[in-house]
């Protein structure tokens, strides 16, 4: 089919800070090696959309570069992944102010391509879905507008912005969180024996020509304003999804998601042949362990244990760990570079988790130093914003560059 992809670079991230303080939300780095933006694109290219642009704004340099020395195409076709940044124009000098908004301010990039079909996805979120399907049933229902909907159970329906379809699966009312409350029981889905509701994915796709009609107005979000207004004079249609989804909006939720990637047999399957998740190239040489007992752990490419044990953790590209070390729930992201022991460090301390640390239910961001016999754990501490160091939802965060001298107790 003639269509395109746009990929949302998403907004400041501050529910994901401090890994969003010098990077946007789609640049963070997800099951060692990859980033998240890579899972939307990687689900494109599996569908064979392979006209993909990226909108961008905040913090965008890594996600840029990431993209650029990642997504290259053979140059006698027609596929690409193109970056649309934030800019001035003559027609305005206002940033992107929600994701209609980027849509619209972009929309004559997407001309010279005549797609008929666009398909419109977040690049903060994990999952591995068939867009061809999702495809299908837009042409066949005679769709002008597919939202794809997540079931869900009472309990977190309330919270979700909830979509009402007849027994076609026609959307006929949208309502965003409607709380536990009777409004919300009106809002069940038909097709069911057990009570469901229909979450939007923020996953959609539209006629080409009815999304531009959609955007002439000022709706700034898709999910708010545009989608709302469109099921009353659009034919605005539910695609539903079983697999496997997950937002990840917070420190909680990005930490959960990446360690149940550790799983004996994980939700979301790194190991599917038949749907890849791509990424950058780096040419690294293979992992070293060095009578470090592992277990229930996801290991990147140029990383070297020395430790005592590294139990259901994430080791990212370059990732270091000394001596007697224990790390226990972790995602430690690595490395962008190698060094020698005590170069280019003005501390003294290279790069990597030192001798004889315990480190436990922790996100250890990259190129951080950690001196040796460092605790960092987040028991018995309080959320909230500490000198080298964040706790949210009970996980701590140390910051990407944090130098954090030998025996520190966080």
């Amino acid at each position: 089919m003639n269509v395109i992809g746009v990929i949302l670079g998403g907004g400041a991230g501050t529910r994901l800070q401090p890994l969003t303080s010098e990077r946007s939300k789609p640049a963070v780095p997800i099951a060692g090696k990859y980033r998240l933006v890579d899972v939307p694109i990687s689900n494109c290219i599996n569908n064979d959309i392979k006209r993909i642009y990226v909108l961008t704004q905040f913090n965008s340099e890594s996600l840029h570069r990431h993209i650029q020395t990642t997504y290259r195409f053979d140059s006698f076709s027609r596929s690409f992944v193109r970056i649309l940044a934030a800019q001035q124009t003559p027609e305005g000098d206002a940033w992107y102010t929600g994701t209609a908004d980027a849509v619209r301010k972009t929309l004559s990039h997407y001309k010279e391509d005549q797609a008929e079909y666009v398909v419109i996805l977040s690049g903060d979120q994990l999952y591995s879905m068939d867009f061809k399907k999702m495809l299908e049933d837009h042409v066949s229902r005679g769709a002008e507008v597919t939202i794809a909907t997540k079931p869900t159970d009472r309990r977190d329906a309330g919270s979700l912005g909830i979509l009402q379809v007849d027994e076609s699966s026609k959307i006929i009312n949208f309502v965003e969180k409607p709380g536990d409350t009777p409004e919300l029981t009106a809002l069940r889905a038909p097709f069911y024996e057990e009570e469901r509701y229909l979450a939007s994915m923020g996953i959609y796709i539209f006629n080409t020509e009815v999304l531009k009609r959609l955007l002439e107005g000022n709706d700034q979000d898709f999910g708010k304003e545009v989608i709302p207004k469109a099921i009353h004079n659009t034919k605005v249609y539910s695609h539903i999804y079983e697999g496997y989804w997950r937002d990840i909006g917070t420190i909680r939720n990005f930490w959960e998601s990446s360690l149940q990637l550790t799983d004996d047999v994980p939700e979301f399957n790194l190991y599917d042949v038949e749907s890849r998740l791509y990424t950058r190239m780096r040419f690294l040489p293979p992992s070293k362990v060095l009578g470090c007992v592992v277990n229930h752990c996801l290991l990147s490419e140029g990383c070297i244990l020395s430790g005592r044990e590294v139990t259901r953790s994430i080791v990212g590209v370059r990732g270091v760990i000394g001596q007697g070390t224990v790390m226990r729930n972790t995602v430690m992201m690595g490395a962008d570079y190698y060094e020698d022991e005590q170069k280019d460090s003005t501390s003294g301390i290279p790069l990597g988790i030192g001798r004889d640390c315990y480190v436990e239910d922790a996100i250890i961001d990259k190129n951080a130093r950690i001196g040796d016999r460092v605790v960092i754990s987040p028991k018995e501490k309080k959320d909230g914003v500490y000198e080298n160091y964040t706790i949210s939802d009970g996980v701590i965060v140390v910051p990407k560059g944090t130098v954090i001298p030998p025996d520190t107790v966080l």
